[in-house]
């Protein structure tokens, strides 16, 4: 099995429609391999990169995020362009990037859009916008004639860094007790991934922050893919982030790109035991951020008209109840816990908020997490060394302490 080292150009053949300057990590999958293509001007080589992959196509039915920033910018009207340069028709449908419009009744909007289009089985769906988006398009895509091929291209660095890389899609499932997070999906592996890094100039600031928090959760698993330095680095290159310094966020994005390719190429489907770790260990945070993001009235600044948690901001508080919780545990130190705290406080982001409800209802919203076994939690802890692990072991009083560690009076 070939596996791209962190940072560094994928092995095993190039993407097609190379260009100079791009950064190629390979997702080693067999015959479903493919490449995440990470550049700056990269949407204007969408159309002849399709029709490399896709010779016979006649169509491309393509999901757009419908943010205003985004529709009317150069790298969206470059990647339409070249679509019809390589002679696809094209069909649009538009998506709103939110997490109670991530609905079963959205995607059944876009299976008869797509329907009605009469895309075939061997023609691609393209998505150009964010995780949320490519989440539910995706799933629209594994769903549609039991399975048509996608390309993903994602324009916020949230997406770029995970939701697009690994082949995970979903929509959430509204229940009696709240918004269930990604409970119907499956997993449909794209067949590009194509990250034009010229996209994040249309974000908010807030967007920016929010894509941070995933590469600080993959910094602290870098001691499990030879990245013990990624998080010193990612810190270090904060201000560069945020000025949108071209090489350090094509840094940034190859990097955590290449962990995730790791990750999912050993563990496609999550399927690993406990003690071998395996994909699981990107849901770092993650159990907690689920069952605070959707709470209604909780703001990252105490700003009402900020409420709710974006994805970002909720991981970013996950992982500091979950290196609390396991600083409780014995297994890292205080001081690494404090170390944590402090890194997504110097990322821009939340490190506690008020208005959580108390830890029996926010541990009981923890239980619909799809790693729950026997209705027993699992969470992923971290340790001091860059690393982490699956437990099943997991005291009530220390995920007390995590959940404490994010309430601000």
């Amino acid at each position: 099995m070939t596996v791209p080292t962190p940072g560094q150009p994928a092995q095993g053949g190039s993407p097609p429609g190379r260009t100079p300057g791009e950064r190629s990590v390979l997702v080693d999958l067999g015959p479903r391999s493919y490449h995440v293509v990470i550049g700056h001007g990269t949407l204007a080589s969408l159309g002849p990169r399709l029709r490399t992959l896709f010779p016979d196509a006649r169509r491309a039915f393509v999901v757009l995020d419908d943010a205003p920033p985004l529709l009317a910018s150069s790298p969206v009207n470059a990647a339409i362009a070249s679509l019809r340069h390589a002679s696809f028709d094209t069909v649009r449908a538009l998506a709103h990037a939110d997490e109670r419009r991530k609905s079963i009744d959205a995607l059944g909007l876009l299976l008869a859009a797509m329907t009605a289009s009469r895309l075939e089985r061997r023609e691609p769906l393209v998505v150009i916008g964010g995780g949320l988006v490519g989440d539910l398009a995706g799933f629209a895509a594994a769903s549609y004639r039991r399975g048509v091929p996608w390309v993903q291209c994602p324009t916020t660095l949230l997406a770029a860094v995970d939701a697009s890389v690994g082949g995970k899609t979903a929509i959430n499932i509204e229940t009696a007790a709240g918004l269930a997070k990604n409970m119907a999906g499956a997993f449909h592996q794209p067949s590009l991934v194509l990250a034009d890094l010229d996209t994040l100039s249309t974000l908010p600031p807030r967007e920016l922050r929010c894509g941070l928090a995933e590469c600080l959760k993959h910094a602290m698993l870098g001691g499990l893919f030879d990245e013990p330095g990624l998080l010193d680095w990612t810190l270090a290159h904060t201000d560069a982030f945020h000025a949108l310094d071209r090489n350090a966020l094509q840094e940034l994005v190859a990097r955590n790109v290449a962990i995730k390719a790791r990750v999912v190429a050993g563990d496609e489907r999550e399927e690993a035991r406990d003690d071998a770790g395996g994909r699981a260990l990107l849901n770092l945070g993650h159990t907690f951020a689920h069952a605070i993001e959707t709470l209604p009235g909780v703001s990252p600044d105490d700003d009402p008209s900020h409420a709710p948690l974006k994805h970002g901001e909720a991981v970013a508080l996950g992982l500091v109840a979950a290196v609390h919780t396991a600083s409780a545990m014995g297994l890292c130190s205080s001081r690494y816990a404090s170390e944590i705290r402090n890194a997504v406080v110097r990322l821009g982001l939340p490190a506690s908020v008020r208005g959580l409800p108390g830890t029996p209802a926010i541990v009981a919203r923890m239980k619909d997490d799809k790693k729950v076994s026997y209705n027993t939690l699992r969470l992923i802890l971290p340790g001091d060394d860059r690393r982490a692990s699956v437990r099943a072991d997991v005291p009530p009083a220390a995920i007390e302490s995590g959940l404490g560690a994010i309430v601000r009076d």
